[in-house]
């Protein structure tokens, strides 16, 4: 069983009374945030430890516990050990601490007693020392065994830098924190105004994430541009969906009606703006329109090649373009549902496709764009099969 330890203890620096786990984020609040981050990494049950229950606190945890999982809040170490299984394995996340999936997650996946650690030198101000030339970088998973440790101590230890260094001492696998995009946006934060800037981080490492050239070369120079304008003005998702849509739709009206060239390249825009408001959706827990937004997508691109072939095909009058199209729709789409996490960056999606198709038209060879997009998604289709037959 694997279950969330939050600590909700340090105040912010400001406003005064409030804790640096209700401070806002994202459209929710930090700890919502860790919480959410703890679920996905398949948490069943939290316990935060506070030191007092402020309003805001209240209210954050009655939000969790709408998501489908079990929240106690405790005062003290054995207060958490009593509320755990005895065979329990923790994800404990530092107070006030903002990260990303791609961080939580492999942590999840380790075997025993793990700390997530920085060099001494480079680690943040929040961060903690634990000997060795290594900061702690907020994360941890833990036997439970290590709380009832702590919960052995007087009581007036601090819980969090306790089960720390009771971890270290006990030998404690130290995992590094990975250089590059997994560190964008990491980082404990506890005051207001540098929230946003680790926001905009956290975006943009979400983005980078995402495996294939469309997201590296597209979205997040899109994401790059646009994200200190969006945050800036807190526009709402629903507008940012509301205008993908329309975009989409614009593009699809332009190729039924014969503009290729305008309708594959509303598409490819279209289709980056839609992964960027997925992310958008997602970091403020609007699970419905992240879901909409990421099957736009992936249909845009599919009903694209095939208006693409329609049109191609009312030219001739053959149906070439149109049987080409349909093999391209089929072969992304086994390929999307045979790929497994990690692939290689050069394997196509949708996305991809519909970029090779729109680079075709540009160059005034639309049909040879096709063949060349159903190619690719072949060939990605191929080489997924063969992931999926490799031994493991």
């Amino acid at each position: 069983m694997l279950a969330g330890l939050i600590f909700a203890v340090r105040d912010a620096d400001e406003p005064m009374g409030a804790l640096a786990a209700t401070l806002p984020f994202a459209g929710m609040t930090v700890i919502e945030y860790q919480a959410r981050l703890l679920i996905a990494a398949g948490v069943s049950q939290i316990v935060v430890v506070v030191a007092r229950l402020t309003p805001e606190l209240l209210g954050a945890v009655a939000r969790i516990g709408r998501r489908g999982v079990t929240v106690d809040t405790v005062r003290s170490a054995g207060e958490a050990a009593a509320r755990l299984h005895p065979l329990a394995q923790l994800l404990v996340v530092a107070d006030g601490l903002i990260t990303t999936e791609a961080v939580v997650g492999p942590l999840a996946q380790e075997q025993g007693d793990t700390l997530l650690v920085v060099p001494e030198g480079e680690g943040d101000a929040g961060y903690e020392l634990i000997g060795g030339g290594d900061a702690w970088a907020g994360l941890a998973r833990l036997d439970s065994k290590r709380l009832t440790e702590v919960a052995a101590m007087p009581r007036d230890y601090d819980v969090q830098s306790s089960l720390l260094h009771v971890a270290a001492q006990a030998g404690a696998l130290r995992l590094v924190l990975p250089e590059g995009e997994p560190r964008t946006g990491h980082g404990i934060e506890s005051r207001r105004e540098t929230l946003e800037t680790r926001s905009r981080a956290v975006v943009g490492a979400t983005l980078a994430a995402r495996p294939g050239w469309f997201n590296r070369w597209l979205v997040r120079p899109l994401a790059r541009a646009v994200m200190p304008w969006l945050m800036r003005r807190h526009m709402p998702t629903g507008v940012m969906a509301g205008v993908t849509a329309a975009s989409g739709v614009a593009g699809l009206v332009a190729l039924w009606t014969g503009q290729l060239t305008i309708g594959l390249l509303l598409g490819v825009f279209t289709t980056a703006l839609a992964a960027l408001a997925a992310s958008f959706a997602w970091l403020r827990d609007e699970d419905v329109l992240a879901r909409a937004m990421g099957g736009l997508g992936l249909g845009l691109p599919a009903l694209s090649a095939l208006l693409l072939g329609h049109a191609l095909d009312a030219e001739t009058g053959e149906l070439t373009a149109r049987v080409l199209a349909l093999a391209l729709v089929a072969a992304g789409a086994l390929g999307h549902r045979a790929m497994r996490a990690g692939r290689p960056n050069w394997w196509g999606d949708a996305p991809a496709y519909l970029v090779v198709i729109a680079v075709g038209t540009v160059l005034g060879v639309p049909f040879l764009g096709l063949v060349c997009a159903a190619l690719y998604a072949t060939v990605t289709l191929a080489f997924a099969i063969e992931t999926l037959r490799a031994p493991v």
